[in-house]
């Protein structure tokens, strides 16, 4: 277990680059870079039973992409094009919740 533990601390830098920003791609003779938003995280343990009989050890990981656009370079230069279907799906919880949060402020400041 250890030896896993210092591996990806050793890739951990390098793996959020990675994931975030793909390989660029050649077509037609323009070059496309994706761009994605991207979290991760792992854990392990280890433990023994409450009256010192047993031991337990377990560890487990996720991963999520939301992909946000992708940069194309072309003649005329280097532009970001976003994927607007990713950054609905993302701006509509949130304009959810700050209208949540934004109207108890104010049914509170009216007490």
């Amino acid at each position: 277990m250890p030896h896993i533990a210092l591996e990806l601390g050793k890739n951990a830098a390098a793996f959020g680059v990675k994931s975030a920003y793909a390989e660029t791609q050649e077509v037609d003779g323009a070059a496309f870079a994706p761009v994605a938003l991207t979290v991760s995280g792992f854990g392990g343990g280890s433990g023994e039973g409450p009256d010192g009989t047993g031991s337990g050890e377990g560890a487990g990981g996720y991963g999520v992409a939301i992909p946000l656009g992708v940069y194309v370079c072309r003649e005329e230069g280097l532009r970001f094009e976003p994927n607007f279907v990713s950054l609905l799906a993302v701006a509509v919880p949130f304009v959810w919740v700050t209208g949540r949060a934004l109207a108890r402020i104010i049914r509170a400041l009216k007490k």
